[in-house]
C-alpha cells in the first residue's frame, strides 16, 4: 500500500504561484505515472499534470505554459509548480500514484489540498 501526501495548497491571489508537493510512502522509482488532478465546485474530477517513471510530462491544455510537474527523488515527492494562477484553477488538488505489479495495475490518491484563487 502506498500512501500519498499533498501539502502546498491554500489562497492566492489571481497571478500568484503556488508549489504543490506530493510526498510518497516509498520509493518513487518503484512507481509508474504520476500525477496531479483536480476537482473544482460542481465540476468532475480532471487530469492537471502527469509524469511517466521515464520523466516524460503532459500537461491540460488549459495549464500548459503555466504549470510544472516534477519530481524530488530524493525526497520521495513530486511537485507540481503553479505560475500565473486564475480563479478558474480553484479547486481541490489530488496526487495520483501508478503502481504495476506483474498484470496488476494499482491508483493510489493522496487525500487533496484545496487552491483557492480569489482577489
Amino acid at each position: 500500500q502506498v500512501q500519498l501526501v499533498e501539502s502546498g495548497g491554500g489562497l492566492v491571489q489571481p497571478g500568484g504561484s503556488l508549489r504543490l508537493s506530493c510526498a510518497a510512502s516509498v520509493s518513487i522509482f518503484m512507481l509508474d505515472t504520476m500525477g496531479w488532478y483536480r476537482q473544482g465546485p460542481g465540476k468532475e474530477r480532471e487530469v492537471v499534470a502527469a509524469i511517466t517513471s521515464a520523466g516524460g510530462t503532459n500537461y491540460a491544455d488549459s495549464v500548459k505554459g503555466r504549470f510544472t510537474i516534477s519530481k524530488e527523488y530524493a525526497k520521495n515527492t513530486v511537485i507540481l509548480q503553479m505560475n500565473s494562477l486564475k480563479p478558474e484553477d480553484m479547486a481541490v488538488y489530488y496526487c495520483k500514484a501508478e503502481e504495476q505489479v506483474g498484470r496488476q495495475r494499482y491508483d493510489y490518491w493522496g487525500q487533496g489540498t484545496q487552491v483557492t484563487v480569489s482577489s
